[in-house]
């Protein structure tokens, strides 16, 4: 027998899925989806936390 012979008879079976692959896809949309969401909703954080900080920085004179 040749080698290309064996080779191919010598296959493993593959493993069957949960699920299809598009509903494992649809699932990481939704996770990076959901996870945009709460990114999205911090974007203005660090503005008004930097307009606190610089008002309280002004009245304990350290005079930077």
């Amino acid at each position: 027998m040749s080698l290309l012979v064996v080779l191919a008879e010598s296959t493993e079976e593959l493993a069957p899925l949960l699920m299809p692959p598009l509903a494992f896809a649809g699932i990481a949309a939704a996770i990076f989806i959901a996870l945009g969401f709460v990114v999205f909703s911090f974007r203005d954080v660090a503005n008004r936390q930097g307009q606190g900080a610089g008002k309280s920085s002004d009245t304990h004179g350290a005079g930077h």
